[in-house]
């Protein structure tokens, strides 16, 4: 496949602040779908990270989030992937992921909205469609024990880093690091997938209180959070849409935040650097 050819009419990065309202519009359609056919196949899934944030403390956007994510846990994630086969509005979305797209190297899926580009930096020579999109993450168990938890992570670690190594390579700002990621990215992405399979099905052989992605960054002591805030959700407003959180959003919430409902100072309004982007006419 041929990597993708950036559209006529992009702009350049940064989002200015009405085109980064536009971009979470199109990213509500694609939460309105997600929930859509989630419970037209009554597959349980949860608002997450800032997504979960805002519906909480803003009722809906963080004003400054230019993402929106959903987490699943493994056995409802596999149910949801394959549901996108029959059941996505395929005349305005499509869904991505490492078995289901060429070239693909995140642990995790992704809704994008046809008609758009939305490219983060670094990532132009990747072969792959790259619309506006929500993530759509994968909780798999973490073991219990501090030495399994933390083999467990090294391995997480390990499948991240090789991932990786496709962007890596290239923007690195460390010569060295780029080296060994230009080495770790010479191991056949087909293999990397179907290893990150097999190691998602032992981690799910038996069920732990704890839960993580395993292709993201998360601390030893406490992983991502426990398995019930993903199995116990209820209906949260998010602007105009009723989505699915957890239950136990406080809990949650202090665990991914801490004192989640102080506003923190400009300074620390982050979002992801994108270079180039094309938003629907």
């Amino acid at each position: 496949m041929e990597i993708e050819s950036q559209p006529n009419n992009t702009k350049r990065g940064p989002l200015s602040p009405e085109d980064l309202r536009a971009v979470q519009l199109i990213q509500v359609e694609m939460l309105a779908e997600v929930d859509r056919i989630c419970r037209l196949n009554h597959i349980n899934y949860a608002m997450i990270g800032g997504t979960m944030l805002g519906a909480i403390r803003h009722k809906g956007y963080i004003p400054w989030d230019d993402d929106a994510d959903i987490g699943l846990l493994r056995e409802e994630y596999e149910k949801f992937r394959k549901v996108c086969e029959t059941d996505l509005d395929h005349d305005r979305f499509y869904f991505q992921d490492i078995r289901a797209t060429h070239g693909y190297r995140w642990g995790y899926g992704k809704i994008r909205r046809k008609n758009t580009y939305f490219l983060r930096e670094g990532q132009a020579h990747m072969p792959y469609e790259s619309g506006v999109f929500i993530d759509i993450f994968p909780f798999d168990n973490v073991p219990d024990g501090k030495l399994a938890e933390k083999i467990h992570n090294l391995h997480c670690t390990v499948i991240r880093k090789i991932l990786w190594s496709e962007v890596g390579k290239k923007t690195d700002e460390n010569p060295m690091l780029r080296g060994v990621f230009s080495l770790l990215s010479l191991i056949p992405l087909g293999m990397v997938s179907n290893h990150l399979q097999r190691f998602a099905g032992r981690s799910n052989r038996k069920k732990y209180q704890r839960v993580r992605v395993l292709t993201f960054p998360a601390r030893d002591n406490v992983s991502e959070g426990r398995r019930e805030w993903y199995e116990k959700t209820i209906d949260y407003r998010f602007g105009d849409l009723n989505l699915l959180g957890a239950e136990s959003a406080d809990a949650y919430l202090k665990h991914k935040f801490g004192a989640y409902l102080t506003i923190p100072p400009e300074s620390q309004r982050k979002s992801h650097p994108v270079s180039y982007y094309k938003l629907l006419d």
